[in-house]
């Protein structure tokens, strides 16, 4: 595939030869000779000047004096998104991995009362309980587990290892990756007297809607009583942990190793990075983001803002305390300075208040 064709593709307007063969897509600092590249992120400027592509997809008003200063010439194309585009040329250049069959597998446990719509695949080893309604189009992959009363919609992805425990609902369009845990029992325990503690029953449900996609061993808990709920568009990364009675707000997404405590609902369209942690009973407002490895001990009422450290400040704010913290090694050595001459000050002024006595 040529240059031009490219740009056909993603709508984009061509600086440099039309008629350059490319062969693959590369990272910008690992691109080589047939490859095409981008830049959306200008962290990786420095790499313009040396990186060995043939192609680069840039934004249509961006203007880069490394690319007029290179040794070796590079075609541009100029499209609106470089990063939406370059995901484009993923599928084209490296085809989705070929989908299993249709139909249900001959190893594959499925109970007499369950309902399994037109154009499935169901994979080997899974079992699907009693009363379970599956949509049309849903793929499930090997060694899922379904239990009773589960209800999946149409065109739905479950991984391997995926297990939906009783009750639990899944809507249209979902990608569940593998090892995920959906509507184990939340943590709930009461402490007796005696010290030991006596286990609260979770008797509630999750729901997912449409649209979501959650990584590889992440855990989304049942509620105590109700259900925990992951609205419509919500993309969680691996190995984040949802406890009961959480809802998490239309297509909000969350990094790696995000915990939201129980009871905790966050708003729409916020923003987690990894390892961000949420106290329980607290509220988000929409379109918040949290910096990584945040902790937020309290509710954030106020929409649209950027919050970060632990605990949790709106970033402006953290910003200052950090600054002020690399002040403090020269601040003490000022302060103790200052403690010394004051004690050079104290001693000078007792020995003039006994003179004065003497005289």
């Amino acid at each position: 595939m040529v240059v031009r064709e490219i740009a056909q593709l993603v709508n984009g307007t061509i600086d440099g030869n039309a008629d350059c063969e490319i062969r693959c897509l590369s990272k910008i600092e690992e691109a080589g000779s047939g490859d095409i590249t981008f830049i959306a992120n200008l962290k990786y400027k420095k790499y313009l000047k040396t990186t060995a592509a043939s192609a680069i997809l840039i934004a249509q008003d961006a203007t880069f004096e490394e690319l007029q200063n290179r040794s070796v010439p590079i075609a541009i194309i100029r499209v609106s998104d470089p990063y939406r585009a370059f995901t484009h040329l993923v599928d084209l250049f490296y085809p989705e991995p070929q989908l299993p069959p249709k139909g249900v597998h001959p190893s594959a446990i499925i109970a007499k009362t369950a309902s399994i719509g037109t154009d499935c695949s169901i994979g080997p080893h899974v079992v699907i309980g009693e009363h379970c309604m599956i949509g049309e189009g849903t793929i499930i992959f090997p060694g899922c587990v379904l239990c009773d009363d589960v209800s999946i919609g149409s065109r739905t992805m479950l991984y391997p290892n995926v297990t939906v425990r009783e009750q639990c609902s899944i809507g249209n369009h979902v990608i569940i990756h593998p090892g995920v845990v959906i509507g184990n029992d939340g943590f709930g325990f009461a402490p007796r007297e005696d010290g030991s503690y006596e286990k609260i029953p979770q008797r509630g449900i999750v729901v997912i809607e449409d649209d979501v996609e959650i990584g590889a061993n992440c855990t989304i808990d049942r509620a105590t009583i109700g259900q925990t709920s992951i609205k419509q568009g919500t993309k969680l990364d691996n190995l984040i942990h949802i406890a009961h009675n959480v809802v998490v707000g239309e297509h909000t997404v969350m990094a790696a190793q995000t915990g939201i405590s129980g009871s905790t609902k966050v708003g729409r369209y916020c923003a987690f990075g990894g390892q961000v942690g949420l106290t329980g009973h607290i509220t988000i407002a929409d379109k918040t983001s949290i910096g990584a490895q945040s902790g937020v001990p309290k509710s954030i009422t106020e929409p649209g803002k950027t919050y970060f450290g632990y605990p949790a400040k709106e970033l402006h704010e953290t910003l200052k305390i950090q600054a002020a913290t690399g002040q403090l090694p020269a601040l003490l050595i000022e302060v103790r300075a200052l403690q010394k001459r004051i004690e050079e000050l104290e001693h000078k002024l007792s020995l003039l208040s006994s003179n004065h006595s003497q005289g």
